[in-house]
């Protein structure tokens, strides 16, 4: 019976972030599963099934963090789960719950960031011209990958937008970002005339419905964000030649890569990108480090 009083709290938490938070349904499923594992290693391996929470202490965390990595998962994965625990145990906190969070003084493990896949600047002629424009699917895909590459948004944002949060007279998109975070965004031309061949064929303008989504697959409903990846990897893997990695956030990352080449402020790609944190964004200095040496010398007194 505890065990089932345990799931409903599990699945209130996870109401909780989803509805009150505004975290995105990708990342309620991340957290449930990360949930779901931890109480699976409950039952089978501390026999901690007839447990409440506050019975957890900070050893069974260490010790399920342990089992992950006997597992074979790299830290990165074991560092997500124990985010999704220190975010559920916090919860029980503020839900008066349990009266002592075990996972506070649990080390995160170190994860070393990757350096992220990025499409060359001579390559992105040949990717915008790789779709099939004469059709309606085409232009469809076109206009997706001009418009992540004009702004760099994420591929829950980009599935999200309407027509109206298209402004067609300064060229500015309105996303929604993680935590409903709202942001305006710039475009340029490429990616307007894109769009605008695309709403044409579906029969559409700028003055139509403004919540009829942006972008739609069969029968003129939303697209999903796996059609979308879908079709963004296919395209990639014809330029980059099926490099490991590709996908819509390639595009993010060829986004900040290259205005960071081009002499871009970080700050100002910090908030085109949407990071709440510069530590997220700094992973373009790591693509080239010679830019950010150039800079250095240029900016630093003492630089020279």
């Amino acid at each position: 019976m505890i065990y089932d009083a345990n799931k409903a709290i599990v699945q209130d938490f996870l109401t909780h972030i989803e509805h009150e938070r505004g975290f995105s349904s990708n990342t309620v499923t991340a957290y449930r599963h990360d949930l779901e594992k931890f109480m699976a290693y409950l039952v089978q391996y501390e026999q901690k099934s007839d447990s409440s929470f506050g019975k957890i202490d900070r050893k069974t965390i260490r010790h399920f963090l342990g089992k992950e990595f006997e597992e074979g998962n790299v830290s990165r994965t074991v560092a997500r789960r124990l985010a999704s625990i220190k975010s559920f145990f916090r919860y029980l906190i503020l839900a008066e719950i349990i009266q002592d969070n075990p996972a506070v003084h649990v080390k995160t493990p170190k994860i070393e960031k990757r350096i992220p896949t990025f499409v060359q600047i001579n390559k992105i002629d040949e990717l915008m011209d790789s779709p099939d424009t004469s059709t309606l699917t085409g232009l469809r895909d076109k206009a997706m990958l001009e418009l992540f590459y004009a702004t760099g948004i994420r591929l829950s944002e980009l599935v999200g937008l309407n027509i109206g949060s298209v402004n067609p007279s300064d060229d500015l998109v309105k996303v929604v970002g993680k935590g409903n975070k709202e942001r305006i965004v710039p475009f340029g031309k490429p990616a307007k005339f894109a769009l605008e061949a695309y709403l044409n064929k579906r029969g559409y303008n700028w003055s139509s419905q403004s919540n009829k989504p942006l972008f739609t697959a069969q029968k003129g409903k939303r697209i999903s964000v796996r059609t979308v990846q879908k079709r963004i990897k296919i395209y990639l893997n014809k330029v980059l030649g099926g490099q490991e990695g590709a996908s819509p956030h390639t595009l993010r990352h060829t986004f900040g890569t290259h205005l960071l080449d081009n002499d871009a402020d970080i700050r100002s790609i910090q908030e085109l990108l949407g990071h709440s944190s510069i530590s997220s964004t700094q992973i373009y200095t790591k693509v080239n480090p010679q830019k950010m040496k150039k800079i250095y010398k240029d900016a630093h007194p003492h630089g020279s």
